[in-house]
């Protein structure tokens, strides 16, 4: 059975003070929350102050939102998956649609990126989804497709298990207008179905697939209503911490729909 895991990607937001007051005050509003993963994923500044926040026995997970492929070397202002994990990184984003958007980030790039964090010890959160225009013109499916052949390329059978995928349509990153549970699930069930392709067997139905695109504690339960979702990559609705842990608690109270 695979645990839910909701992970919150801060983006470009809050200094290192502001990120060791958001966890304790996370940590109040949530004392307890068996049976679901939570993930973290500061900027790089505020990695250090995430995990001093922590603790020595976190209940929260530390993430990071990007790395870069290579060990070592000349690469100015990037971060390697070696420095992460030892800042106490458990995981990585890889292929954010604002990092494909905004920087170029490649499916080749990607697919190094996740040879990289699994190199380090790092679980990826490969992330995948379609423009509005993709939509419209009906490619959603050869673009998640072609993004999970390429981001997944020369991996392992046995460690395209350990993933997460994400499935965040980029038309529903941070407008406000999410997808519905009726657009999300097709795409979930193609994701698999693509894993299972790729691995063999049914590993499909061992890797969490998150939906992530606006969401927030008013729509959370409804995605969470199908077993083809297993959590939520949580955008602005993660930054403030009663928001976020609200989020999380509708997500535990949730239960899916028997298909």
């Amino acid at each position: 059975m695979r645990t839910r895991f909701i992970v919150g990607n801060w983006k470009m937001n809050k200094t290192a003070s502001e990120a060791g007051a958001f966890v304790h005050r996370l940590s109040q509003e949530l004392t307890s929350h068996a049976g679901i993963r939570i993930g973290l994923t500061p900027p790089f500044t505020a990695l250090q102050a995430v995990r001093d926040a922590l603790g020595p026995a976190p209940t929260f997970l530390l993430g990071a939102q990007n790395l870069y492929w290579e060990d070592k070397g000349a690469f100015t202002g990037e971060v390697s998956g070696a420095m992460l994990k030892d800042i106490g990184c458990q995981f990585v984003l890889v292929g954010h649609s604002e990092r494909r958007q905004y920087f170029g980030d490649q499916d080749s790039w990607t697919n190094k990126k996740v040879l990289a964090a699994l190199r380090h010890g790092l679980q990826p959160i490969l992330c995948v989804g379609e423009t509005l225009q993709d939509r419209d013109s009906g490619q959603t499916d050869l673009v998640i497709q072609r993004q999970l052949r390429a981001g997944l390329a020369g991996i392992e059978a046995q460690a395209v298990t350990t993933l997460t995928i994400a499935y965040e349509p980029v038309w529903a990153i941070g407008t406000g207008r999410a997808a519905s549970p009726e657009q999300a699930v097709p795409v979930h069930r193609l994701i698999r179905q693509t894993l299972t392709e790729l691995s063999g067997s049914d590993s499909g139905q061992h890797v969490a697939v998150l939906y992530g695109g606006s969401v927030t504690p008013h729509n959370i339960a409804d995605f969470l209503a199908s077993e083809e979702i297993d959590g939520a990559l949580v955008g602005g609705a993660c930054l403030d911490p009663v928001s976020f842990a609200t989020l999380v608690k509708v997500a535990i109270g949730s239960t899916p729909a028997k298909a």
